[in-house]
């Protein structure tokens, strides 16, 4: 990505379903702030509403993450030094929570356009940055600085980069199923893991890599491998199985999905020359198990392409071009939880793909960075304001997290663990051309008490697993039961992508108990 190529975001929504596991009640399902009305009743009359969020933040945000304690941690737009962090309301509504200050990275460092993620541990890694502030003298750096961010302590620490990495930049990362964070060096083919424990980065083998990482986005598979379309080597793509750190041809995508490069060298290093290889459009895992790819302008700023990957037979299939001569080139792409695709054209316009056809989306009129909510809602981080989306269409029941093992008890302070099947999701449901990683496949842990009707998100960490579409394998995670808790009678969902398990029933021992 190059920075005046920065686009806008999306949406998504979606249900509770699923079924119930032994030794845990089941209850009824409801939405956080919504009440005892069913959530279909709720879809059928807020179907496709943009609401203005009532708590505006302080500043303008360039990108956002969700947190596993349902929090929302957002980087400043304005000084990429700066991070705040927004609480959901008493009822767990996104519209009218709690905007609050976060500490800065460390001097020297505010990046743009940077590998992001979150890990297994629920804490925030961003390595490298395209830009940094503040400036010394050349716009592309390129930086290798990174941090992690506690959200525990509220504080960030200076992370180190791989070995002999002067440069990391805008390079993709992703998450892998064993907890590791896969990073891919910009310039070259080397890639290199993070280890969550220890934080210390190893570089990995990639034999058969066909170019090099610069503008290709990860999307990380149901077998663990990760697919990536190439952008200097197109219309070849590429799979990466981390076991063998081996890549090998995924096959040609068909149609082109990357746009020719105007540029000649870009300066970085201050004297180094960066031959950018074009831009692509991000990629989303479907529950059906293909991967809906988009394409960037192709020649003389026309249309964009798309296409098709299934996952079971491993080929390729042409998708339509997109609408009105539009691309998403450095745009951004939501799974909603009813499975369909969500893509902001670089027009602007926003679009759903069924997995047939586009179907234009009106009434979207804020641009940014997207970010998919445990309700189900998408959070745009407009340029004028932040706004929820919330579109039609339901998931099907197969596709929501089920608890099979939870405490039927809980008390304030402690920690427990749940388990159950699809805890982590159908797929990483975030995606960009490249950078600006913000997946959100892992598990979320919500109680809403029966009595108030108060919504607590009961912090998780140390997930078994961070992979997508587990099916039917036991996955679990902690959580931890918030210190102000109130006594009484709970219903608990585990979350993924927006879609939440059916609630089982939890007597729940709070901060109150002493008073009573």
């Amino acid at each position: 990505m190059l920075r005046f190529y920065f686009k806008s975001g999306l949406v998504a929504f979606a249900a509770a379903v699923a079924i119930g596991g032994a030794g845990c009640s089941a209850g009824r399902s409801t939405l956080p702030g919504i009440g005892p009305q069913t959530l279909d009743t709720w879809r059928s009359s807020h179907a496709g509403q943009v609401t203005r969020l009532t708590s505006q933040p302080p500043t303008g945000m360039q990108l956002a993450w969700l947190l596993t304690d349902g929090s929302i941690l957002a980087q400043s737009n304005s000084n990429w030094n700066s991070f705040y962090r927004y609480t959901p309301d008493a009822e767990g509504g996104y519209s009218d929570g709690t905007w609050s200050a976060v500490i800065s990275l460390q001097s020297g460092y505010g990046p743009d356009a940077a590998a992001s993620d979150l890990l297994a541990n629920g804490e925030f890694v961003i390595s490298g940055g395209e830009y940094n502030e503040p400036g010394n003298g050349y716009d592309l750096q390129l930086t290798n600085l990174g941090a992690v961010y506690n959200p525990l302590t509220n504080k960030f620490t200076p992370l180190g980069h791989p070995h002999g990495w002067k440069f990391i930049g805008d390079s993709p990362s992703s998450v892998l199923p064993n907890g590791k964070l896969l990073l891919g060096d910009k310039l070259t083919e080397d890639d290199a893991a993070l280890n969550p424990k220890t934080l210390k980065w190893k570089t990995v083998k990639h034999k058969g890599k066909a170019d090099f990482n610069a503008e290709e986005g990860w999307t990380l598979l149901a077998d663990g491998t990760i697919l990536t379309a190439d952008v200097k080597n197109a219309p070849n793509s590429e799979i990466y199985n981390p076991k063998t750190g081996t890549w090998k041809s995924a096959g040609s995508t068909i149609v082109d999905l990357h746009s020719p490069s105007p540029y000649g060298c870009l300066l970085y290093g201050p004297s180094l020359c960066y031959y950018p290889p074009g831009e692509i459009g991000p990629a989303v895992l479907r529950p059906d198990g293909t991967v809906f790819y988009t394409g960037s302008y192709t020649s003389g700023y026309g249309p964009g392409h798309t296409a098709v990957y299934s996952t079971t037979a491993g080929t390729w299939t042409k998708g339509p071009d997109f609408p009105n001569g539009d691309n998403a080139g450095d745009s951004f792409a939501v799974l909603e939880p009813s499975g369909n695709v969500l893509v902001f054209g670089d027009s602007g316009t926003a679009y759903e793909w069924n997995g047939t056809s586009f179907n234009q989306l009106n009434g979207i009129t804020e641009q940014g960075p997207p970010l998919l909510l445990p309700t189900g809602q998408i959070m745009v981080l407009g340029y004028s304001s932040v706004i929820l989306y919330t579109p039609t269409g339901s998931p099907k029941a197969s596709w929501a997290p089920t608890i099979s093992n939870c405490p039927s008890s809980i008390t304030a302070g402690q920690t427990y663990k749940i388990s159950g099947t699809q805890f982590n999701g159908l797929s990483q449901a975030m995606s960009f051309g490249d950078e600006y990683q913000n997946p959100t496949n892992y598990p979320l842990v919500r109680i809403t008490m029966s009595s108030s009707g108060k919504v607590y998100y009961l912090r998780t960490h140390d997930h078994s697993t961070m992979g997508v579409a587990t099916g039917s394998a036991t996955v679990s995670t902690n959580f931890d039961v918030p210190s102000g808790i109130t006594s009484g009678s709970g219903q608990l969902v585990v979350v993924a992508n927006g879609i939440a398990s059916k609630p089982v029933t939890v007597s729940v021992s709070g901060s109150d108990r002493h008073r009573r």
